[in-house]
């Protein structure tokens, strides 16, 4: 797959965001890890989720909550000008998640999505998986 020059790529799962941007050229990108963004996930709405002792509902409520902080943040860049680019790996829960609170003018600069855990990778790694998904 084609990067263009400062496409941003994000890697998300469901604790977990890294942003990096393409300093390369589109033929051969590399990949720069840059500082991470501050999120709110403290927006546990949507009520979706019910917890109780015994449950795991309190993990999924918190990831679920992080994949919305994610795309809140990222709509809010492409909404600035700061993303004209982007592409998305994320596990495919937090994918899924991300992807009702994209906003419309996302849609539009989303170059690719991948669905796939890929939380620790390194740039290299993350290139051989956007390679791999035709």
């Amino acid at each position: 797959m084609l990067l263009p020059h400062g496409c941003a790529v994000a890697l998300v799962d469901g604790e977990s965001f890294d942003l990096y941007r393409n300093a390369g050229s589109e033929a051969e990108p590399q990949l720069l890890l840059l500082d991470p963004p501050e999120l709110d996930s403290t927006n546990h709405s949507g009520g979706s989720h019910r917890s109780s002792p015994g449950n795991h509902a309190d993990r999924q409520v918190a990831e679920d909550a992080h994949a919305r902080a994610v795309a809140i943040w990222l709509n809010s860049q492409v909404l600035r000008r700061r993303i004209k680019d982007l592409v998305i790996l994320a596990a495919p829960r937090t994918l899924g998640e991300m992807r009702k609170h994209y906003h419309a003018k996302l849609h539009e600069v989303l170059h690719k999505e991948v669905s796939k855990d890929l939380g620790g990778f390194n740039p290299r790694d993350i290139m051989l998986a956007l390679r791999e998904e035709r």
